[in-house]
């Protein structure tokens, strides 16, 4: 959070299980109060596609897990990201067992697009596991792409 940023408080009511259960979560993964929690929580949320306008620009991950025993498959997933290259950053490939391949494409582009490649995969024969992640780009000016670490503009 910067620092200029203003908190505002605001009161939450919940059933005292619920509460209590969110307690030993948040105490299991270390936060040391339920406010930096829930404002983790809100920040996720926010990102979530189903949130998200369908022309904003995003990055993210596709994950997906499929069998690649299953016929065309493998050359059906290679031609739909030829289809999609301009979105599809990079790629990484696993191995999981003979059968399964877990495979990430690291996306950038609007959210619309990255659906739809999301749902093709997802209901591809073969596909056990599909999901889209992702996060807002905020757009800079001129921005071509690129940039430099450790400079300041």
């Amino acid at each position: 959070m910067k620092e200029k940023d203003a908190l505002v408080r605001f009161g939450v009511s919940m059933p005292e299980q619920l509460v209590n259960r969110f307690d030993e979560r948040i105490a299991e993964q270390g936060y040391d109060n339920r406010s930096e929690a829930i404002r983790d929580l809100v920040r996720k949320s926010l990102l979530d596609p189903n949130w998200t306008k369908s022309e904003q620009i995003v990055a993210g991950t596709i994950v997906m897990v499929y069998d690649h025993h299953v016929s065309q498959l493998p050359i059906y997933l290679m031609e739909l990201q030829h289809d999609y290259h301009h979105d599809i950053i990079s790629t990484m490939h696993i191995h999981l067992n003979h059968d399964q391949c877990l495979e990430v494409l690291v996306v950038r582009g609007p959210l619309k697009r990255l659906r739809s490649l999301h749902e093709m995969i997802q209901i591809s024969k073969g596909v056990s596991y599909a999901e889209l992640s992702v996060t807002h780009v905020t757009p800079e000016h001129g921005h071509n792409g690129h940039h430099k670490h450790g400079e300041q503009e």
